[in-house]
């Protein structure tokens, strides 16, 4: 069998070949109940730090499930070093950023409550969750890391001089995306607001930022979850077309 057909599993644990892991509760019920796997299955499992393997089930039953190490199928590598910081939305609309986000690679999630925030009240737990699942059906090799809600000012005065904020500024002032990352995709961060966009002093005090340059993502009104992933996808596409 293929290994991009295999089930995957983010582990906690460190990961060595020929030993043998113990998974949780939850992960057993899946295993069991879900995925119907029995004595002598394989699946894969990765917990970001030591790329992804090959287990073997040997014993399975509804408390726990034991696997042993049998094969390396990835080697850890290094990702690029994207953020995100994106002011919450609704609840599913929510939880399709977070899923996209780490289908396209960014390293770290920030929610940030803007002027026009409509919803400040974030589940880190399940937004953790949401990217965990996203991680094991995309085949990525990391789990993002999350910090809990802030202003967005907050994050703007603590921000480090040394990364480049890119925020989206429907306004029609910004530059096009694409120009902007053309010297740079990595050791950035995206910063896009709510449905409404920035009010005018946030985008006047990101513009003031030595540090943080606008861009825009053409001449439509985007949603702010197709906004995420259309400047994610223009990242990722402008990086491949230097290689």
């Amino acid at each position: 069998m293929s290994n991009n057909s295999l089930a995957r599993l983010y582990i906690s644990e460190p990961i060595r070949a020929d030993s043998t892991l113990t998974l949780t509760r939850s992960q057993s019920h899946y295993l069991i109940n879900v995925m119907r796997m029995t004595s002598g299955d394989e699946f894969l499992v990765f917990n970001g730090i030591d790329g992804e393997w090959k287990v073997s089930v040997t014993d399975a039953n509804k408390k726990y499930t034991t696997v042993s190490v049998t094969e390396q199928t990835l080697p850890q590598t290094n990702e690029p070093d994207i953020w995100l910081l994106f002011a919450p939305i609704k609840k599913d609309r929510t939880d399709f950023i977070i899923e996209k986000a780490t289908e396209l690679g960014v390293s770290k999630i920030m929610p940030v409550v803007t002027e026009r925030t409509q919803n400040s009240r974030v589940n880190i737990e399940r937004l953790q969750a949401t990217a965990i699942e996203a991680t094991e059906q995309s085949r990525r090799l990391t789990v993002p890391e999350f910090e809990a809600a802030q202003q967005l000012q907050n994050a703007l005065n603590n921000w480090p001089s040394s990364r480049c904020l890119i925020y989206l500024d429907e306004t029609g002032n910004g530059q096009p995306l694409a120009r902007v990352l053309q010297d740079n995709t990595d050791d950035l961060a995206f910063v896009i607001g709510p449905e409404g966009g920035f009010s005018p002093s946030e985008l006047d005090a990101m513009d003031k930022l030595t540090f943080s340059v606008g861009a825009d993502l053409g001449p439509r009104i985007l949603r702010a979850e197709t906004a995420v992933v259309a400047a994610l996808a223009i990242r990722q596409a402008v990086e491949d077309m230097r290689k």
